[in-house]
């Protein structure tokens, strides 16, 4: 674990990067794999092993199936020798906080990707209250936030509840509030969260609303009369059954593929990043050669359904979508939001409404 402290150590200065972390664990876990009877047979002589430094509970919370994120949170943890109990995804409510309390943890940790994930997060705390917890819980995944967090959660549990950014700040989070730091610390959270609730509420009273009427005179317009719309070669619905994946292989997006292993940069630039260009290279090379296994041994398969239907808008901010080109019979009515607060001049209202043909 030494040698891990280090790697976590190197990570937590910037001096490592999120790659090169899970190849080390992957490392630790083979070589604990080959010490572990060794270990065992230390612990029953009765000699010293060194502990951890705390047991965090990890889990998804119920309704998201997203895990990418935690699980390199647990690793980060696991290379500084926390011990780590992963619940994996879709967790409810009831085995978090049953498993927190039979395996008597330290900290608990939710993340989510979804926003559904969020509600869910406040349950959570609300039942933490209901049950006198007395554990930090931690919160953290995409859709999360340090104004969520101390808005929305907090209130509810009066114990720590601390917002975490990323993998790279979850180590000094758990040393703070573990550790001797820990009463100025959560002092010093509880202050940043009443200024965030503060400056939330001021700023939701500064918000100027438009009413829907003043909103609708400001939308975009545009010159249908003059605007003939290409037609589909179809009509309908079209099921795309079995795509080549070797041409969708082209499509890929890879910047948020670096933005989850946290390496910020826009691809390809990324790859001569002065300070990261390696390890995004090495990252992408190893991504390059899964992914050709993937098409090669066709791991997946690509599968899609498309809709072309004829369309108009009505009453401003619906749509209507037609049986055929007689537009006779209604398919079904979108209903859509519009921007009702107030823009400086020249900036507009919109709706999607406002971009389909009435």
């Amino acid at each position: 674990m030494d040698g891990m402290n280090v790697v976590g150590d190197l990570f937590g200065s910037g001096k490592m990067f999120l790659p090169q972390v899970v190849k080390s664990a992957r490392v630790m876990k083979k070589a604990v794999g080959y010490l572990l009877p060794y270990i065992q047979a230390e612990k029953k002589s009765g000699q010293a092993i060194q502990k951890h430094k705390g047991k965090i509970l990890m889990a998804t919370v119920k309704g998201d199936v997203h895990d990418i994120g935690k699980n390199i949170v647990g690793i980060v943890m696991q290379c500084n020798n926390y011990e780590v109990i992963d619940l994996g995804v879709m967790v409810p409510c009831e085995k978090i906080l049953s498993t927190a309390k039979s395996e008597d943890v330290d900290v608990i940790g939710l993340s989510g990707l979804i926003s559904p994930s969020l509600d869910e997060m406040v349950h959570v705390a609300k039942e933490m209250q209901r049950l006198h917890f007395q554990i930090p819980l931690l919160i953290g995944g995409a859709t999360t936030s340090r104004v969520h967090t101390a808005v929305k959660i907090d209130p509810h549990y009066d114990y720590s509840v601390i917002y975490v950014k990323d993998a790279s700040r979850s180590v000094p989070v758990l040393s703070k509030l573990l550790g001797e730091e820990k009463e100025n610390y959560v002092t010093e959270i509880d202050k940043e969260y009443d200024e965030v609730r503060l400056h939330h509420g001021s700023r939701k009273k500064r918000m100027d609303w438009l009413t829907m009427a003043e909103a609708r005179q400001n939308k975009f317009r545009c010159d249908w009369e003059n605007y003939v719309p290409p037609k589909p070669k179809f009509l309908g619905v079209k099921v795309i059954d079995a795509f080549d994946l070797q041409m969708l292989s082209h499509c890929i997006d890879w910047s948020p593929f670096f933005r989850a292993w946290e390496l910020t940069g826009k691809f390809p630039d990324i790859l001569d990043d002065p300070v990261i260009g390696k390890q995004a290279r090495d990252l992408y090379h190893d991504a390059k050669v899964m992914l050709k296994k993937i098409i090669d041994e066709q791991w997946v398969k690509a599968k899609g359904v498309m809709g072309f239907f004829p369309a108009s808008t009505v009453d401003h901010d619906d749509i209507e979508l037609y049986t055929d080109d007689d537009r006779n019979e209604v398919l079904i009515r979108l209903h859509h939001l519009r921007q009702q607060n107030r823009k400086p001049p020249g900036q507009l209202n919109k709706s999607l409404a406002d971009f389909i043909a009435p």
